[in-house]
């Protein structure tokens, strides 16, 4: 049995991504601000599938929070074997709308956290000789579009460098861009989505379901739906500054910032 250890686990695709590796008969470590929510969401994983499920709550914005998961990611008496970073969160406002300190927290959270999270898990896997880690970047990370987009354009370009040079180790690594996804994610950020068309929705079971099948195959990127394979491979066609005015009118009626 190995152990995964999820970031964001108590809501969306990391909620997803718990239920999953769960049924699937993984150990968990489960990692969130709320303790409340850990706990019965552990619980019930526990009950439902039979599994161990560690709680440690922590903010992923400060440094305590960072470098306590990082201890349990490097803890070699208990591995971990898959890490998936899925904290994240989405500031309302365009640029310069949005205060300083919002965006280096946004910044704290996918970028720095993702980084030492990552290096704390794949130096113990290196010297094991095996595991994985998911990196939850967006499709926003292949169009110009802010401090949001900016962010998962740097996790997507980290993840696949560091998957080229660890390759042969044994570790693999993968960025999951999705687009929308049915989760709290607008809603915490304040922002309405009845405007979002129907067909751009995903389903975030169905988005686990397909980044687990990429790792499997070793893919270093994975886009987990055909339309949205299909828009992404579009915009690569769209000159570059038609496509920033694009994203920024898209942007603005739909997306974060």
């Amino acid at each position: 049995m190995t152990t995964a250890l999820i970031t964001g686990s108590t809501a969306g695709i990391g909620a997803a991504f718990a239920r999953r590796l769960a049924a699937d008969g993984h150990d968990l470590v489960l990692v969130a601000r709320d303790t409340k929510r850990l706990r019965e969401q552990a619980t019930e994983l526990h009950d439902r599938h039979g599994i161990e499920a560690e709680v440690l709550t922590a903010d992923l914005a400060a440094d305590a929070g960072i470098e306590a998961v990082a201890a349990r990611l490097g803890d070699r008496r208990r591995p971990v074997d898959l890490l998936v970073n899925n904290a994240g969160f989405g500031n309302k406002g365009r640029y310069l709308e949005v205060s300083l300190a919002d965006e280096l927290r946004m910044l704290k959270v996918h970028c720095e956290a993702v980084l030492r999270l990552t290096s704390a898990a794949t130096e113990a896997m290196r010297d094991r000789g095996r595991g994985g880690v998911v990196n939850v970047a967006s499709v926003a990370a292949f169009v110009p579009r802010g401090t949001y987009g900016a962010s998962k354009a740097w996790v997507v370009q980290f993840t696949q460098g560091v998957a080229r040079d660890l390759a042969g180790s044994g570790v693999r690594l993968m960025a999951l861009c999705p687009g929308f996804v049915r989760t709290e994610f607008h809603e915490r950020a304040g922002m309405g989505t009845d405007n979002i068309p129907g067909w751009m929705w995903l389903d975030a079971d169905k988005v686990v379901a397909s980044a687990l099948h990429d790792l499997a195959r070793g893919r270093t990127l994975s886009i987990p739906d055909p339309r949205y394979k299909a828009l992404m491979g579009a915009a690569k066609l769209v000159p570059r500054r038609m496509l920033g005015g694009l994203s920024s009118r898209t942007g603005r009626k739909y997306g974060p910032q």
